[in-house]
């Protein structure tokens, strides 16, 4: 499992998870994503979904994230689905601290080829783009608090 972790100054819980319910502005700050075609409503209720395009014609793919969990402001869990690789596990949990918050990312592949050829080389190619999902993350929030 790969599990990435920042720290968001000045940021709390309730700021970040905002960020976690548009559903629509995934593809600023989700590395890979390119488009966010849909989004349920009520999003990321557990069993709501995103729909999203990754990659570019010929490696053009549209698939599906699902909201398996969601503890407002504490806990949001998906599976991410990008066939032929597979399925992942995404689970984003946020804590308080003295002066802002922390997000953690962990994710691990759960069907697919991915899962097959799971490795520590795999997790670290996970945590590489999930360190850049955070400072995106991180960065769509402060443009959101700003524009409020």
């Amino acid at each position: 499992m790969a599990r990435t972790s920042r720290t968001m100054n000045g940021l709390s819980p309730a700021q970040v998870f905002l960020a976690f319910r548009d559903g629509y502005t995934y593809d600023r700050w989700v590395v890979g994503t390119r488009n966010i075609r849909s989004a349920d409503p009520g999003w990321p209720a557990p069993g709501t979904e995103i729909h999203y395009t990754i990659g570019y014609a010929p490696l053009r793919k549209d698939d599906k994230t699902v909201a398996c969990s969601y503890e407002p402001d504490v806990k949001l869990e998906l599976e991410a689905h990008a066939w032929p690789a597979g399925t992942a596990r995404i689970a984003f949990t946020v804590e308080e601290v003295d002066g802002g918050c922390v997000v953690h990312i962990d994710e691990h592949p759960l069907r697919g080829i991915a899962a097959t050829l799971h490795n520590p080389v795999l997790d670290l190619l996970i945590k590489v783009r999930n360190v850049e999902t955070l400072r995106r993350l991180e960065q769509r929030i402060r443009q959101m608090v700003v524009h409020r």
